[in-house]
């Protein structure tokens, strides 16, 4: 039985990992703000500094941190400041509690996100070869915060010096679960309401991939002693968003769905209290070092 402790494991990915490890017999401690519904405990912190909760860390084998305040909001001053702080805040403490133990864990999950690379429709984005965003012309600016959180995010985990444990950076597309409140839902959502055509013009590639190839690929990594550093977990085939989306309509049996020129998703974003990223981003990425290493998909289309 191995002990693992996820930090941040009350949002969605965080309950499909503690999920998928209790049903193989883990040990899952979830550290947490607040209450977390599951037959795992919960050790409360705040997300910044040293407390009880380090103990846990002493003597696990995985700790997995996808702490981070949710990005699903209008990005002004104040929340800006909370999504970077709340990353960076809770990597560096998680840093600082595996460089204090005793026995440390011999594997540290620290999420990212496949936002970090660069906006592009030429070639796919793999950890070797991909282009990392911020600095390409016309990027507006919401997109160039976001790539920097994701700069920062990962420096804070390479700041700190964990001889003992290995590190990975889980550079993730968006998960497909079944789970209320995740981004699934909302497309199939608008697609059943007739919303679910291309979003502006739909050139821009979207990168996801399923909910059971991603807890999969969480134990390769866990398994795997050769691979740290930067791993992006996504499906091998990213699509163009009109052709995604079409993807879901046919899946779904609605034959028509409106488009969303980009003046009004941004008018609806603002109303929802949003913002566009997600839906007009390119986001190419490849998984080369999972396919690489031998990882299969179950779900690669």
């Amino acid at each position: 039985m191995r002990r693992i402790v996820i930090a941040g494991g009350s949002g969605q990915v965080g309950a499909l990992l503690a999920r998928a490890f209790s049903a193989r017999g883990d040990d899952v401690t979830i550290l947490s703000r607040g209450v977390s519904a599951g037959p795992w405990k919960t050790q409360c912190w705040d997300g910044r500094s040293l407390g009880a909760w380090s103990k846990t860390i002493d003597g696990a084998d995985v700790v997995v941190n996808l702490a981070g305040r949710s990005v699903n909001c209008r990005y002004n001053k104040a929340n800006r400041r909370e999504i970077m702080a709340s990353r960076v805040e809770s990597t560096r403490a998680i840093g600082e509690a595996i460089a204090a133990a005793t026995n440390p864990p011999r594997l540290w999950l620290q999420a990212s996100t496949a936002t970090i690379y660069a906006h592009r429709f030429d070639a796919p984005n793999d950890e070797l070869t991909g282009m990392i965003g911020g600095d390409e012309p016309g990027a507006p600016p919401k997109w160039v915060f976001s790539i920097n959180v994701a700069k920062a995010w990962e420096e804070a985990c390479n700041a700190t010096e964990t001889h003992r444990t290995r590190k990975v950076l889980m550079r993730s597309a968006m998960v497909m679960s079944p789970d209320r409140g995740g981004i699934f839902e909302t497309l199939l959502t608008l697609v059943r309401r007739g919303l679910g055509g291309a979003a502006g013009n739909g050139r821009q590639y979207v990168s996801w991939t399923h909910d059971n190839d991603f807890v999969n690929a969480v134990e390769w990594l866990i398994q795997n002693d050769d691979l740290a550093g930067p791993v992006n977990i996504a499906a091998p085939n990213p699509l163009p968003n009109a052709q995604f989306m079409a993807e879901l309509r046919r899946a779904s049996d609605v034959r028509f769905g409106l488009p969303s020129p980009a003046p009004l998703l941004e008018i609806g974003a603002r109303f929802l209290g949003t913002e566009t990223e997600l839906l007009l981003k390119s986001r190419r990425v490849v998984p080369g070092r999972l396919l690489a290493d031998g990882f299969s998909f179950a779900f690669p289309q």
